[in-house]
């Protein structure tokens, strides 16, 4: 589809400033030259006189008030008055999927073989030293935008309305009730479809950031990372970008939209589904190139052992794509040599710690993995309120009656989806600016309640998911095989060559749902120490922030240090560049004020957590909770036989 001109732009971005010099060459084309005429032209310049003017004056009024007449008899001027019997509606092509194939099945320019990607003669190649940000700068970078998207020009702070009410008196009445923890930035509101960003200092309660604390070294990194931005997924329990689009298209008869909403007269559905957007692609390679900078030095082990890391991540689209790109931005174009890439398979069947999911039956039942859902309903239907009224007022009815066509709450909150959807995507959405940044505080809420109850520590399935992965990394950190694979750990792939267990450096890919579960697992607990969460309001200070810990491409490091103050190695959690204390954990000490924990008391309370988790019972077992705040939990256990 051809692009539209901006009508915002007015007539300048249309046509251009007006300017003689550029009229002239289409001057030239359309009128006869001296050199074109053979006489000179002897026709005699007209004259008029007053009266002249004064009856083409009136004429001219005449005409016009002539064809005004007309047009409003005929309704062609404009809209008729609400509640006129005239029918309205938008163009049927609204809300139709719009669908742009690239590259070409079969391109007729396509030569490969005359464009090799080597032809040799590379010049010098000589490499330097190992970059170590982490352990060499007196502070490291921080994360703190998405440099790529646009965010609308204005976002009103409260509720505002957008018939010319009195919008100070509303403001001042919003503010005796709401008021938020941080300052506000839109793409830290959108819970996990936020891009990922450094965490302000101290929001997981360690007031230190990613530098090793004075006296220590890193001697190894566990890296644990989301995939980038990705285009919806096939289904959504609640919302869904497509949901909005197929209901927007099917009744495009039936409305015409005004206001804020005018755009969706023309509006189109541009997104694809499940895999990374060209931005997702960015923000791993970013991270590639980030993690080397800060550990690349860790490398220099593999060399002393001439041997090279090994990555992992599983089958589907996405998660190989963030893969290859965080490769690409560590190692470097090509990176054939520097490294192996471990494949899991990602489907119903196969054991896999990163989609413990696949072959645990009970993570996917209803009523079970779902519980979220009575939660973010009873949410919507509060923060929501007055922006479902709001925006139904800005659609007329196919009978020309305002509010005729009104949205549900869902509606409204996939409204919501759509601009982090469409950001991500396309770089900009029109959605973004029809909400104000309360509305927008109760969508990062929202989707706080969505994981909190179905992937974290509300969940009962949350632990159990987890478990798989806290046994690979209790083998990795005591350099030990598995002795009995009873979760989502694959036995085939736990080899000494997939599965290498002397490494300085691991990097795993996985989704937000199983970091969640890890966290949880993990008995993260500060990260729930406000408890279950509400579905009337939001806590002040939580402590549970979706976007801070499971946004697009998080990034979970797990630091082993050496230090000089202790003869024993040290482990401390980075997530998103913000230290998590480690005092929920029962063997690690309560008030060390850098996050560490001595790595044997760390090993010594997964494997009580491993000893403790049922997998059998977890995931195959006949158990129910009651929905809703009948049945709780803040460690995401399963209920007990």
């Amino acid at each position: 589809m051809g692009s539209k001109q901006d009508v915002e732009a007015g007539s300048k971005a249309k046509y251009g400033a007006y300017d003689d010099a550029l009229v002239e060459p289409e001057r030239e084309l359309l009128l006869p030259t001296g050199s074109d005429s053979p006489t000179a032209s002897t026709v005699s310049t007209p004259r008029y006189n007053l009266v002249h003017l004064v009856c083409a004056f009136v004429g001219g009024a005449a005409l016009c008030i002539g064809a005004r007449f007309l047009l409003d008899v005929s309704g062609i001027a404009g809209p008729p008055p609400l509640g006129d019997d005239v029918r309205v509606q938008a163009p049927p092509y609204v809300g139709s999927t719009e669908v742009h194939h690239f590259p070409p099945v079969a391109p007729t320019n396509a030569f490969p073989d005359l464009f090799p990607t080597s032809v040799g003669y590379p010049g010098g190649t000589p490499t330097g030293a190992e970059p170590g940000l982490i352990a060499t700068a007196p502070s490291l970078p921080l994360q703190t935008g998405a440099a790529q998207l646009v965010a609308p020009p204005k976002i009103h702070k409260h509720i505002h309305s957008t018939h010319g009410d009195n919008i100070e008196e509303e403001e001042e009445e919003s503010r005796k009730h709401y008021k938020s923890d941080r300052p506000f930035n839109l793409f830290r509101s959108w819970g996990n479809l936020s891009p990922w960003y450094s965490v302000p200092r101290g929001a997981f309660g360690i007031d230190g950031t990613a530098e090793p604390p004075a006296g220590c070294v890193v001697t190894g990194l566990h890296l644990l990372h989301r995939h980038g931005a990705r285009y919806p997924t096939a289904w959504a329990n609640f919302g869904g970008p497509a949901k909005f689009a197929t209901r927007l298209h099917e009744s495009a008869s039936q409305w015409e939209a005004t206001g804020q909403l005018a755009f969706l007269n023309e509006w189109t559905y541009k997104l694809g589904e499940e895999v990374l957007t060209p931005f997702g692609r960015q923000q791993l390679y970013d991270l590639g190139v980030s993690m080397r900078l800060k550990y690349g030095f860790l490398l220099k082990n593999f060399t002393e052992t001439n041997t090279i890391p090994v990555f992992r991540t599983e089958s589907q689209d996405r998660m190989l794509a963030s893969a290859l790109n965080f490769a690409i931005g560590f190692f470097g174009y090509p990176f054939e040599g520097q490294y192996q890439q471990s494949i899991t398979i990602e489907a119903n069947g196969f054991n896999n710690t990163f989609a413990p999911y696949k072959t645990c039956p009970n993570a996917n039942a209803a009523g079970k993995a779902d519980r979220s859902l009575p939660y973010v309903r009873e949410w919507v239907s509060h923060f929501l309120a007055e922006a479902r009224e709001r925006l139904s007022r800005a659609m007329i009815g196919k009978d020309g009656l305002q509010s005729e066509f009104a949205w549900t709450g869902e509606e409204v909150y996939e409204m919501m989806q759509m601009c982090a959807y469409e950001t991500v995507a396309l770089g900009y959405s029109r959605f973004c600016d029809l909400f104000t940044e309360e509305e927008w505080e109760g969508f990062n809420y929202a989707l706080d309640l969505t994981f909190w109850y179905d992937s974290a520590f509300g969940s009962p399935v949350a632990r159990v998911q987890g478990v798989g992965y806290l046994q690979e990394l209790v083998a990795r950190l005591t350099h030990t095989p598995i002795a009995t694979h009873n979760s989502s750990t694959n036995a085939t792939l736990h080899t000494p060559e997939t599965f290498p267990l002397d490494h300085a450096l691991y990097v795993d890919a996985t989704h937000e749902v199983v970091v969640l579960n890890i966290i949880t697992a993990l008995n993260l607990s500060t990260l729930a120490a406000s408890g279950p969460l509400p579905a009337d309001h939001i806590p002040k200070d939580r402590s549970f922030r979706s976007a801070d810990i499971a946004p697009f491409a998080t990034n979970m490091q797990f630091q082993l240090l050496s230090c000089a103050s202790t003869p024993e190695p040290q482990i401390r959690i980075i997530i998103n560049d913000g230290v998590v204390p480690l005092h929920g954990i029962r063997t690690c000490p309560y008030d060390d004020k850098h996050g560490m924990c001595p790595l044997p008391a760390f090993i010594d309370a997964q494997q009580e957590t491993i000893r403790g988790t049922d997998w059998a019972w977890g995931c195959h077992g006949n158990w129910e909770v009651p929905p809703g705040s009948a049945w709780n939990s803040t460690t995401g256990d399963t209920p007990q036989a």
